[in-house]
């Protein structure tokens, strides 16, 4: 796309008046003349206010018999007058990728997932308004859409509100034209096209109109009969001129003609890369639907029934490749149509061919048979008989087959009188309600009758129901449209040139034809179409041998393309499963390793698009080569997540990989790499990508070996990446060196929010540095530290950057050898610091002195959630007074104090402190040996407290006495709803008590008693117990010695009285 110059007189839209109707007239010849001049020389109407449509007084009345016939023209539909936010709201993109000009709309979809790819979106209201105050209006616009999304309905919509004053108020005039309309003329002057969708003019022409801007709307540039061809066009500047349609439009793109006229053209992305790039000024998208949008579409197809709503939503769901098509409005329109007839035809059936369709194939049946059967037509009609039916559907193939087929051969989607009598169509069949169904007529400016298929994907099926009807009796190549060619006789040799043709299109526009012709041989549509468009068991032995065609289109070439996958679509139509499965099912088992061939890999391919089971996340961990992972490289482009995690991968593959996310077309949004052999070459290429990479949001490179020249590497392209927002190097040994340069990366990026340099060896040198990083950075939120050396010297200088730092709001400093000299700058930096939530410290040396300092800091801070001490040396002393500290807390959610050598008297502190504070909803004391002393006294602040939910007491030294006072508490308590007591010794006095405490407590869902010394008896009471209680949903009693016998006994006790709680025994 050309960029934009900059307007020179600065602000939008200022200019000059013109004096008098004569100069306005004379100014305006040489305006569609192109002579006109620039910026502010340029005439301009007299004044009027931007928000008011334009009054009808001296010459614009003209202009108002204009938008009033453009109003009769494009109706008084609801839809025009209020379009769908979808159409107000278009996406901004920067030109056409790989996937848009080289394949069909469907796969377009398919690879993509459906989704749209672009952040930047449009109104339709300054869809021709310059996007800056500094910059033009568009002068050619292109917005592309595959079949089917709306192109045509925005236009219309853009039309009819600007007949009614409501947007594109900066035009005078907006003369729009389809491409079906220009088809009629074989040649044509500028000045003619403009009279043509113009005529109230008068005799003067345009010339009579005094006008300050002009838009042009060239709709369905997919559907012109000639291609464009700039490079081969000669130049004309004269508008009454008359030249061939197809060089009229290039030579207005190029602004040879009528410079100054804005150009509107809408296409369908393969037809939209005949225009060069540089001379198109702006380009947008309309996306397809999204969930709630297919639901709407739905509901408002069928308004007064929700139940045939919500079963035709379910059916389109329940099939990944039918719901991915179903964001394309048309496809959905027509897939709710079919599906409400099937909903109709079969209330409490059996019968096994009205099963809801689960392929393209199936539902188009579906969709003929309703068409046959005149649905939607009058009630007072008989049903038409069987025969009638089956004389209807040869009838339509037969006059409407032809022309599909030889149309999609030769990329021809329009038709006109011409064009049906050569392809010996019955034009009376075309007035009938049956034709209707498939094929639209439509009037052209020149009073001509255009005719095209309803959606692009009909006349694919009718293209394929008329090939394989045809081959039946065809001698010659059906694609050789009577030229000479050797005899093919029989369906399976006319199918294996249909493949071979298939495979051959580079733009992938027999994809479609190919998979509806695969289906034709499916038994679910046999039984569908029999009697009406087949004959029973029609081609059914010709299935095996179809497949076996099929897959030996699947060459073992260096990468698998489109057509590659298209077989994988062909062989599901076919009900040919087998090798799908399969491979499904390695990928499921981690067995993927063992299947590499060609076959295998373009079946990986489709899953990646259509599973369950891998679309969401393309997880492929030790199971790729670097050589299947090079073939699987134009299918990941699309995926969003990928894990490549322990595939060995080295520094070669990563070449590969920065290729993919260097690709215009990548749309890979997560990417995990973690336990490969990457090394600072590997990082490097990585790096390189990311420096134009804009779809990558995560890179995890976990326990790999980039050092520090790897990650100065990717910090360098840290500095210009703007889309990255979580990065992993963890177990990478960048040392300070490589903490170094990912400090200088965020003391510019605004953009990286999480970043994770656990286990890299950086000691307090890497640590300053980042922290004066820290010091300047306001968007990194997540700081994950552990498992490093920073001591004491390195906590100070985090601490200083937490007092400016008004960011960050995790800190991890896990095993760290910080103590309290470090804990204690930490803390005081908590006494101002009003933004971090969590804070890991555990693993330190964090003495009762140290403690001090935490709970100085507990009772001024107000805005730390979770704080993890684990495993350091506060002992009784230290958890003391962080108890007290709680007491007066208001912010703390979380607090972890395992491993602490925390006895009774903390733990009556602590459960003093719980009476007290309402914001702790998870305390973890496990591996302290508070006793039954120390749990009964939580267990009496569980009484009164209704803030806790969660409460680790494992490896707490916990007797029965102790449980008893648990249960005691569940009994009463109405918010704890996870309660561990693992590797205590409760035995079976303890479970007793906890068993009464489950007949009516209704907060606990999860329980753990694994290692208690239960015995039979006790599991039994706990079991038992569970009849009354309809809240767990988990309990583990495992290591308990109860035997295999007792276990079964007990989870089948468990399973008939509490059926949705999980047990693990």
């Amino acid at each position: 796309m050309r960029k934009q110059e900059l307007r020179p007189g600065g602000e939008t839209g200022q200019g000059h008046t013109a004096s008098s109707p004569a100069e306005q007239v004379k100014a305006l010849v040489d305006l569609l003349a192109g002579k006109g001049g620039q910026g502010s020389q340029a005439p301009q109407p007299p004044s009027r206010t931007p928000e008011c449509p334009l009054k009808p007084h001296g010459n614009d009345l003209r202009i108002q018999r204009h938008r009033e016939a453009l109003l009769n023209r494009t109706g008084v539909s609801p839809e025009l007058g209020s379009p769908s936010p979808r159409l107000t709201s278009l996406l901004l993109v920067e030109g056409l990728t790989d996937l848009q000009l080289r394949e069909h709309d469907f796969t377009q979809v398919e690879a993509t997932r459906g989704g749209w790819c672009s952040a930047k979106t449009i109104a339709l209201d300054r869809l021709f308004l310059p996007l800056s105050r500094v910059s033009i209006p568009p002068r050619i616009s292109i917005t592309i859409g595959v079949a089917g999304v709306g192109k045509t309905t925005l236009v219309r919509s853009f039309v009819h509100l600007w007949a009614r004053g409501q947007v594109g108020k900066d035009f005078s005039l907006v003369l729009p034209l389809t491409f079906r309309d220009l088809n009629t003329h074989e040649k044509l002057s500028a000045d003619r096209l403009l009279r043509s969708v113009f005529p109230h003019a008068g005799e003067a022409g345009l010339a009579s109109v005094a006008l300050s801007k002009v838009l042009l709307i060239l709709d369905g540039l997919d559907e012109c009969k000639t291609p464009l061809d700039f490079s081969n066009t000669v130049a004309c500047t004269d508008p009454k001129k008359e030249i061939q349609v197809d060089h009229l439009i290039t030579n207005i793109i190029r602004g040879n003609l009528f410079p100054e006229v804005s150009v509107w053209i809408t296409s369908r992305p393969g037809a939209a890369g005949q225009i060069p790039g540089g001379l198109v000024d702006r380009m947008t998208e309309i996306r397809g639907f999204s969930e709630e949008e297919i639901k709407t579409c739905l509901e408002q197809m069928f308004p007064e029934d929700p139940i045939l709503t919500g079963w035709v939503l379910s059916q389109v769901q329940a099939d990944r490749t039918l719901y991915l098509m179903c964001t394309i409005p048309a496809f959905c329109r027509l897939a709710g149509a079919a599906l409400g007839h099937l909903h109709r035809k079969r209330p409490g059936s059996p019968d096994a061919e009205l099963w809801p369709p689960r392929t393209l194939c199936e539902l188009y049946a579906w969709y003929f048979r309703m068409a046959l059967g005149g649905e939607g037509q009058e009630k007072a009609k008989a049903s038409p008989r069987i025969e009638q039916l089956a004389h209807s559907g040869r009838k339509l193939v037969g006059t409407l087959g032809r022309l599909a087929f030889h149309g999609l051969v030769r990329k021809k989607y329009v038709f006109y009188e011409p064009d049906l009598k050569v392809l010996g169509v019955d034009l009376t069949l075309l007035q009938t309600a049956l034709c209707g169904r498939f094929l639209q007529r439509e009037e052209t400016l020149a009073s001509a009758a255009a005719y095209c298929f309803t959606h692009l994907s009909l006349q694919e099926f009718v293209a394929a129901a008329y090939y394989c009807s045809a081959s039946k009796r065809a001698i010659f190549d059906l694609f050789t449209e009577g030229s000479v060619s050797w005899p093919r006789l029989g369906f399976l040799t006319h199918f294996r040139s249909a493949a071979q043709r298939a495979m051959q299109a580079e733009d992938g526009r027999l994809d479609v034809f190919l998979r509806f012709l695969s289906g034709l041989l499916s038994p679910r549509v046999n039984a569908l179409l029999a009697g009406s468009l087949l004959t029973q068991g029609e081609h059914q032995g010709y299935r095996a041998q179809v497949a076996e065609l099929l897959q030996g289109c699947l060459r073992p070439d260096v990468a698998v393309c489109a057509r590659a996958v298209n077989v994988l679509h062909c062989l599901r139509e076919l009900q040919h499963t087998e090798l799908a499965c399969s491979v499904e099912e390695a990928v499921a088992s981690g067995g993927l390793a063992r299947l590499t061939g060609p076959p295998h890999r373009a079946a990986l391919a489709y899953l990646l698009q259509v599973s369950d089971v891998c679309a969401p996340e393309a997880s492929l961990p030790l199971c790729l080569s670097p050589g299947v992972l090079q073939s699987l490289l134009p299918q990941l482009l699309y995926c969003r997540n990928l894990r490549l995690d322990t595939n060995q991968f080295q520094d070669p593959v990563m070449e590969l990989l920065g290729s993919v996310l260097s690709g215009k077309d990548c749309r890979i949004q997560r990417i995990s790499l973690a336990e490969n052999q990457i090394s600072n070459k590997g990082a490097k290429a990585l790096a390189r990508s990311l420096l134009v990479n804009r779809s990558l949001t995560t890179l995890d490179l976990r326990s790999n070996s980039i050092g520090p020249q790897g990650a100065k590497a990717l910090a360098d392209a840290l500095k210009i990446n703007r889309t990255l927002a979580s990065l992993s190097l963890q177990s990478n040994r960048i040392r300070d060196d490589g903490a170094r340069s990912m400090a200088e990366a965020l003391a510019t990026n605004r953009t990286l929010s999480v970043l994770h340099l656990q286990k890299n060896s950086i000691g307090p040198v890497g640590t300053q540095q980042m922290a004066d990083a820290l010091k300047q950075n306001r968007s990194l939120k997540e700081l994950m530290f552990s498992s490093n050396s920073i001591g004491d010297g390195g906590a100070k200088a985090l601490a200083e950057a937490l007092m400016v730092n008004q960011g960050l709001k995790s800190l991890d400093l896990q095993s760290n050898s910080i103590s309290d000299p470090g804990v204690a700058a930490l803390m005081g930096a908590l006494c101002t610091n009003q933004t971090l939530l969590s804070l890991n410290l555990r693993e330190n040396s964090i003495s009762p002195e140290g403690a001090q300092d935490l709970a100085r800091a507990l009772r001024t801070n107000s805005t730390l959630k979770s704080l993890d001490l684990t495993a350091n040396l506060l002992h009784d002393q230290g958890a003391q007074a962080v108890a007290e500290a709680v007491r007066e807390n208001c912010a703390l959610t979380s607090l972890h104090l395992q491993w602490n050598f925390i006895q009774a008297g903390a733990a009556k502190a602590l459960g003093q402190a719980l009476q007290l504070n309402t914001s702790l909803t998870s305390l973890d004391l496990q591996e302290n040996a508070i006793g039954d002393e120390g749990a009964s006294a939580v267990a009496s602040a569980l009484k009164v407290n209704t803030a806790l939910t969660a409460l680790y007491l494992q490896v707490a030294s916990i007797g029965a006495p102790g449980a008893q006072a648990l249960g005691e508490a569940l009994a009463v308590n109405r918010t704890l709803e996870i309660l561990d007591l693992r590797g205590n010794t409760i035995e079976v006095a303890g479970a007793k008590a906890l068993a009464n405490a489950l007949k009516v407590n209704s907060s606990l869902r999860r329980l753990n008693l694994q290692e208690n010394s239960l015995g039979m008896e006790g599991a039994i009471c706990v079991a038992t117990a569970l009849s009354g209680n309809h809240g767990l949903r988990h309990i583990n009693l495992q290591g308990n010695h109860i035997g295999e016998s007792g276990a079964r006994m007990i989870s089948e006790a468990i399973k008939t009285n509490a059926p949705l709680c999980t047990v693990e025994m």
